[in-house]
């Protein structure tokens, strides 16, 4: 496939996740012409403009949306690292207008990142829930879950996979001391004793390494996430999308496909990682999964905690189920917590898996169905195809 029809491809399900029309995502793919830096037709440029014009009609969540489209799948050329740029300034001239929505901002030997945060406090600390996405996922598509989750007693953290959107830190089998470092620099702000990770796809992955080393993790939810096939299986590899193995190149810093096949092994979990991860884990499988082997959900179920999967009839992400599968990933948030508050078991709770398109019900956290004039904002609707 050429690679702007691949790029083309995969930003339709990514658009549609960030709730975005699929008629309005259409037309304005119709009007790419090509991906050349500087070309007034270029992906990024088309893009961007329409990002402007949200933006000039005031409406800068959707202006986020269509600058986060322009740096897709990763901002590497001048035209995207302003994309990128512009995303994150529209969000944060959005984040002004509403109330207890901070930027954090952090420093390591090897790199920086940054968050955006509501309901930390010195005085009453609240359970954590740390929030990232995948390899192309930027934290600001996330923004209508801060206020929410505030409402509900969460502290949360909303942030990016090593070497996606502001984080500067190089994607490696280690990168899970991101989230230690993380819990060590909230500590006091936040009950760090008490954290939920909602980490999709390859931040899964690290949120699962990450429990295994770290008590302070109490739950992981997720969705298609690797664990180790994907990793180390060498024949499901030529499977891979090429986005995908190239956007893994960039965030690793691998200077070629080989290097990178090489470099991924390392990532894989190991049968003594999954056996230390000892806490509840809830994950969505989609059964007709083109990016993440199904092994996989086998392997996790080594674990001794208590593992739970919501299998839909879909591709990876589960785009024709978004609705069911974002109340299934909160309504199992909620329940954890509070069987964890209340030292208790309770069931999970019950989506159907056959109404894909389902907005009849409430959502757990009450997430609009219907903002602006290109469709919906949906935080949990954020998984491409090739992530």
């Amino acid at each position: 496939m050429q690679h702007l029809e691949e790029l083309k491809e995969f930003a339709r399900l990514h658009a549609r996740g960030q709730g975005m029309a699929p008629g309005h995502a259409a037309e304005v793919l119709d009007r790419i012409a090509n991906d050349t830096v500087g070309d007034p037709a270029s992906w990024a440029a088309v893009w961007t403009t329409e990002g402007k014009v949200a933006a000039a009609r005031g409406d800068l969540l959707d202006a986020c949306r269509h600058y986060a489209l322009a740096r897709f799948p990763y901002h590497a050329d001048d035209d995207r690292i302003l994309a990128q740029q512009l995303c994150v300034d529209s969000f944060d001239r959005w984040r002004q207008t509403q109330q207890g929505i901070e930027r954090l901002e952090f420093t390591t030997p090897y790199g920086s990142f940054a968050a955006w945060a509501s309901g930390l406090d010195e005085q009453r600390p609240r359970p954590l829930l740390i929030v990232m996405g995948g390899i192309v996922s930027v934290k600001e598509q996330w923004a209508p879950l801060l206020p929410k989750l505030r409402k509900l007693g969460f502290a949360t953290v909303v942030t990016e996979l090593p070497g996606v959107g502001e984080n500067t830190l190089r994607y490696q089998p280690d990168s899970w001391l991101m989230v230690n470092f993380l819990l060590d620099r909230l500590a006091g702000r936040a009950k760090v004793t008490d954290t939920s990770l909602l980490a999709l796809s390859f931040s899964g992955h690290l949120a699962l390494r990450a429990a295994a080393q770290d008590s302070r993790i109490t739950r992981i939810l997720t969705v298609g996430a690797p664990v180790a096939d994907f990793f180390a299986d060498e024949a499901w590899w030529p499977r891979v999308p090429g986005i995908t193995a190239d956007t893994l190149r960039r965030l690793t810093g691998a200077d070629s496909l080989d290097e990178l096949r090489a470099l991924l092994p390392e990532f894989a979990l190991t049968p003594q990682e999954l056996r230390r991860v000892r806490i509840p884990v809830r994950y969505v499988v989609s059964s007709r999964d083109e990016i993440i082997p199904a092994r996989e959900q086998a392997l996790l179920r080594r674990s001794p905690g208590d593992v739970r999967f919501k299998v839909f009839d879909d591709v990876h992400g589960s785009p024709a189920h978004l609705g069911a599968m974002r109340r299934w990933l909160f309504s199992s948030l909620l329940v954890l917590r509070l069987r964890g508050a209340r030292g208790a078991t309770a069931p999970d709770p019950v989506v159907p898996s056959d109404s894909p398109h389902s907005s009849g019900s409430p959502d757990p956290i009450g997430i609009p169905h219907a903002h602006g004039p290109h469709g919906s904002t949906d935080p949990l609707d954020e998984r491409p195809r090739h992530e």
